[in-house]
């Protein structure tokens, strides 16, 4: 069974960082890309960024390019994602995803397991 448990979530200051960690077990991630989306109360999800878990390419969106960073450890079968000068709009809950496909996709519908979420939230 295909488990995604997220961590690091909390609150912030603008300016300030945090680090979200998805611990992942019950497939062959190698095999696998991973995603990052958040989505903000009343709007719809959104991607953030994905890792090819081979080779360790990544994938941003604008709005988070040169502030966000994901990385993988492979013996932990573990995902990160470094989020530096936090913005209020990042105010979002955050969840990983699990993708059958070699490259990430920004597309919700490519990832077929998730994680429960953790809420990240910037204040001003």
């Amino acid at each position: 069974q295909v488990q995604l448990v997220e961590s690091g979530g909390g609150l912030v200051l603008a300016g300030g960082s945090l680090r979200l960690s998805c611990a992942a077990s019950g497939r062959t991630f190698r095999s696998y890309s991973m995603g990052w989306f958040r989505q903000a109360p009343g709007k719809e999800r959104e991607f953030v960024a994905g890792i090819r878990w081979i080779g360790g390419i990544t994938f941003y969106a604008d709005s988070v390019k040169g502030r966000f960073t994901m990385s993988r450890d492979n013996a932990k079968n573990t995902v990160y994602l470094q989020m530096n000068s936090l913005k209020p709009e990042d105010t979002a809950v955050y969840y990983c995803a699990s993708a059958p496909t070699a490259v990430p996709s920004r597309r919700l519908n490519e990832y077929d397991y998730w994680g429960q979420g953790t809420q990240v939230t910037v204040s001003s």
